[in-house]
């Protein structure tokens, strides 16, 4: 029998996101599990050696972080989720670096994430999140493209 105690669901705030959302809220209905709701704030650093920056100063990090902590309080909506222990966390980094460490940290039994369902240059020039998690992750993912066959209402 397939035991399913906690669910994670990577927020970006896209509709893909929201998308992959509504699922990972039918399944911890399905299997009474916690849902764990993950926004990474990525992190990049360019210049060269003796002048480094980050895209965003640390105070613009901190104001980026409330600002995200505020949104995710929001979900998953006023009508879910009141007899079920809902986690929300802010990571910083590569996404799909945090997505899979905070799988293996917290024990994630499984994975709910969105894809924009790039393909070819866009793809090229920006990967794919999901596509990296499914090769890394330790435990199932669940992959929502935003077309096609939907079992799950919105």
């Amino acid at each position: 029998m397939i035991q399913i105690n906690r669910i994670l669901v990577p927020i970006d705030f896209s509709d893909c996101s929201i998308q992959a959302l509504q699922y990972g809220q039918e399944l911890c209905d399905r299997f009474d599990a916690e849902l764990h709701m993950l926004h990474v704030l990525e992190m990049h650093v360019t210049g060269t050696p003796q002048f480094t920056m980050g895209l965003a100063l640390p105070e613009r990090v901190e104001e980026s972080a409330e600002q995200v902590r505020e949104e995710m309080n929001k979900l998953p909506g006023e009508d879910w989720g009141a007899d079920r222990t809902i986690v929300r966390e802010i990571g910083r980094g590569a996404p799909f670096v945090e997505i899979v460490r905070y799988a293996n940290e917290h024990d994630i039994d499984a994975i709910v994430i969105g894809t924009h369902g790039r393909t070819g240059l866009s793809h090229v020039f920006v990967g794919s999140v999901a596509e990296n998690v499914v090769r890394q992750a330790a435990c199932p993912v669940l992959v929502v493209r935003p077309e096609g066959h939907q079992f799950v209402a919105p």
